[in-house]
């Protein structure tokens, strides 16, 4: 006949069973639970809500593991550089002013340095296609129509003032800055023929292309331009 301490007692052990087959089936379950989530929460153990696991016991769990880092996606691959004209040129340098796109490419030793809006030559006035070689530089100059046989004071006529103009023929075609005409250039062309540049442009170009550069103009409705001309 099992006395009221006997019966305390097996009590206790039940109850002390009951904890220890909680805390094995926890360290079971511990690992599969890590594996699911990114994050578990502190496991506890089972039948006792809140209560951690001992910490004599927290050196045997799994690590949890970890997160797993999204590939980033490879960038696309830059489009290739035009190649520069098939022109000789002795200063490693060459630029090519096409009418489609009216803008300037400039190549220095086979790569692309930099690119400009232009205005080249009206349809009055157009810029022969063919290749330039630069000739003359002048900081500052006027441009004066009388030159080539318009009277200043002719309605096709004028005397301009322009700055960093860098000479493409004998006959008159310049590649200059234009600060008057920023707003039609790269989408129209206004000019009685010279290449006309913004400002930043025209000093940039002054200051890098040497005598005998190759300048290559493409596209336009002006015919063909005459070497020595």
């Amino acid at each position: 006949m099992l006395t009221p301490k006997s019966t305390r007692r097996a009590h206790t052990v039940r109850r002390v069973l009951t904890v220890l087959m909680g805390v094995v089936i926890a360290l079971v379950a511990v690992p599969t639970a890590a594996m699911a989530a990114p994050a578990a929460p502190t496991p506890t153990i089972p039948g006792l809500p809140g209560v951690p696991v001992p910490d004599f016991l927290k050196p045997l769990l799994p690590a949890p593991p970890a997160p797993q880092a999204t590939p980033e996606p490879a960038p696309a691959p830059a489009p290739p550089a035009e190649p520069a004209p098939p022109v000789p040129t002795k200063t490693g340098w060459v630029a090519l002013a096409d009418d489609a796109s009216k803008m300037l490419t400039v190549w220095h030793n086979g790569k692309v340095v930099r690119t400009m809006p232009i205005s080249m030559g009206s349809n009055d006035h157009p810029t022969p296609n063919g290749t330039y070689f630069t000739k003359e530089k002048y900081r500052d100059m006027y441009m004066d129509s009388s030159t080539y046989g318009v009277p200043v004071d002719s309605p096709g006529g004028y005397r301009t003032y322009v700055e960093y103009a860098i000479r493409m023929s004998w006959d008159g075609i310049f590649l200059h800055a234009a600060p008057w005409s920023v707003a039609q250039q790269g989408k129209t062309n206004v000019s009685h023929g010279c290449i006309n540049v913004s400002t930043e442009n025209g000093k940039w170009a002054f200051e890098n292309f040497p005598t005998g550069t190759p300048i290559v103009v493409r596209g336009t409705v002006g015919g063909q331009y005459v070497q020595g001309s």
